[in-house]
């Protein structure tokens, strides 16, 4: 949103009418001046680049706020929620950019409706992992026996990590009964690394973000659910230029290195 011009205040003093004449008049042939923008609206040398509104799965959050600021010729706003919830926002009438989802399913979708401009390109993928509280006080060691009587979050299905969640579980024939399903997996980790919950099923790149917070195990047969990262320009976006450079950026080498850092896989 560009700023708006500075109004320039003036003190009428009491004086002779030919003084008051006189501004008014000078005021009249202002009004004519062609009007020079100021800065920060967009144009000219200096001005601040119009803004990106970008809207991404939360898992995102970390390495795309890192990228943006790799990058301060441009202005990015962040909409960090579950996949589904920005979906069904852009489908409200939301506007946005540019969007990144957790999965291709709900990019599919998005496209289905209308509402992405171009073809989503993959820009990174993700797997499943388990990770527990630090000191591990269930002394749980895998999606097993030791999960009995614990308590485990996992993401909700319909949700990206929700539904990499059924696959998984379906694939290692094991029944999970979590005592609670999240739209988001940040706030699966959330429950973890407060103790809220003894284990919980997130995203690599989440275990990673935890750091020490939490203990990471491995889940055997994770690697063959993945899921994968498009990122598109989002129809009517209101800066389709300054979407398309954020895209760029995020697919860039430099951008790569930040995501691989994050635990994120290559396309």
């Amino acid at each position: 949103m560009s700023a708006s011009r500075p109004r320039e205040a003036f003190v009428a003093r009491p004086s002779t009418r030919l003084a008051i004449l006189a501004v008014l008049g000078a005021g009249v042939l202002a009004g004519c001046a062609p009007t020079v923008p100021s800065p920060g609206t967009g144009t000219g040398a200096g001005a601040r680049p119009d803004p990106v509104t970008v809207f991404a799965a939360a898992s995102l959050k970390d390495s795309f706020g890192q990228i943006a600021k790799a990058h301060p010729e441009l202005t990015v706003r962040f909409s960090f929620d579950g996949s589904n919830s920005l979906l069904d926002q852009l489908a409200g009438g939301a506007r946005a950019d540019v969007f990144a989802s957790a999965d291709a399913t709900t990019m599919v979708s998005a496209t289905s409706k209308g509402l992405i401009d171009g073809s989503p390109r993959v820009f990174a993928k993700n797997v499943l992992v388990l990770i527990v509280p630090a000191d591990n006080p269930g002394r749980i060691t895998g999606l097993n026996d030791t999960l009995t009587g614990k308590r485990l979050v996992v993401c909700a299905v319909g949700v990206p990590c929700g539904n990499a969640t059924k696959t998984l579980a379906s694939s290692l024939g094991v029944t999970l009964r979590p005592v609670s399903q999240e739209t988001k997996v940040t706030d699966v980790r959330g429950k973890v690394e407060s103790g809220e919950a003894d284990a919980g099923l997130v995203y690599a790149t989440d275990a990673k973000a935890a750091g020490a917070k939490v203990q990471t195990i491995a889940v055997p047969g994770a690697e063959k659910v993945v899921n994968e990262y498009p990122i598109a320009i989002v129809a009517g976006a209101r800066n389709r230029d300054g979407g398309q450079a954020f895209i760029d950026a995020v697919r860039s080498e430099k951008g790569r290195a930040v995501l691989t850092a994050a635990g994120f896989q290559a396309p």
